[in-house]
């Protein structure tokens, strides 16, 4: 049986551990409600635009270049609408700079390792575009991994300033042929007590939509013109996808972690109860056979 005093050293040990979890959990308790709000808020708004991007494709359709020169890459939409053969797949992969929140960057990393063995085995190369730190440590030394690009900084506050960062990259790589497709390896929030992993296809921009369904009215008038309209809402569409990315994982991150630290907090009560009992075993130990030593010492002075 250990010694009172290597029992006692665990139970601080323990208890110091137990501060920091709880006071971890309070701050992701005290974060995660204003993250919530905000991926909730900005839901709605992802679905209108969705829904009139939708309409304005139905309506347009395929619009010719005509040999516009653009000022970046993000406003090149005829590009950007343009689908062609897979033979380079991106993968803008959103993780944590901070760990302590469960499984929740090994399950991303998971499923991105997933999806390059897929891609490998179809002849498909990828490049990653990471997004946290935890991302980056987790892949960046792995065989067989090309990272093109990393945003560390953007975790430490989702904003759609770090959205347009990252939407200019990806679409530059994908105008110039750098790649041919990219999706979005995230979670989505659920709940405080849950995400999903998800994938979202980004770029080439494919909207399912009919015309029926989606036209807009006939009377309809671009002004100045549909090129104009389509060329300010194909950047705000891949921008606002990427930065509904954000929120959603920075809040799953937060549900995470505040469930974690919750399950730790318990966690170190249980092993705090079960060492204070061996703590007391060992005291009345140590008393009896203390006890002990003093009978018989008096018992041998009697003879």
């Amino acid at each position: 049986m250990a010694n009172l005093k290597d029992i006692k050293t665990r139970i601080q040990s323990v208890n110091n551990t137990q501060k920091i979890t709880k006071a971890m959990e309070m701050v992701a308790a005290a974060k995660v409600k204003k993250a919530e709000n905000s991926v909730k808020s900005a839901r709605p708004f992802a679905e209108e635009l969705l829904e009139m991007f939708k309409k304005m494709l139905a309506t347009v359709k395929n619009i010719p270049e005509n040999g516009e020169v653009f000022p970046s890459a993000i406003n090149n939409y005829p590009a950007l609408l343009t689908r062609r053969e897979i033979k380079t797949e991106g993968f803008l992969v959103i993780t944590s700079n901070k760990g302590l929140a469960g499984a929740y960057n090994a399950n991303i990393v998971r499923e991105v390792l997933k999806r390059i063995s897929e891609n490998k085995s179809n002849g498909i190369e990828t490049k990653l575009y990471i997004v946290g730190q935890k991302g980056l440590s987790a892949l960046h030394n792995k065989p067989d991994i090309n990272i093109v690009k990393k945003y560390i900084a953007v975790m430490d506050n989702p904003n759609s300033s770090g959205a347009n960062i990252i939407a200019e990259d990806i679409a530059e790589d994908y105008v110039n042929g750098n790649i041919d497709k990219i999706e979005i390896i995230t979670t989505r929030f659920n709940n405080m007590m849950s995400y999903s992993i998800q994938n979202w296809e980004i770029l080439p921009l494919n909207i399912d939509c009919t015309e029926e369904e989606h036209k807009l009215d006939a009377l309809m008038e671009f002004i100045p013109n549909a090129r104009a309209i389509l060329q300010k809402i194909v950047p705000m569409f891949i921008t606002n996808g990427i930065f509904q990315a954000l929120l959603e994982s920075y809040a799953s991150e937060l549900a995470s972690r505040m469930t974690a630290m919750s399950a730790a907090s318990n966690n170190a009560d249980k092993m705090i109860a079960e060492l204070t009992v061996s703590y007391n075993k060992a005291r009345q130990s140590a008393i009896t056979n203390e006890l002990i030593e003093v009978v018989s010492g008096a018992s041998a002075t009697s003879r």
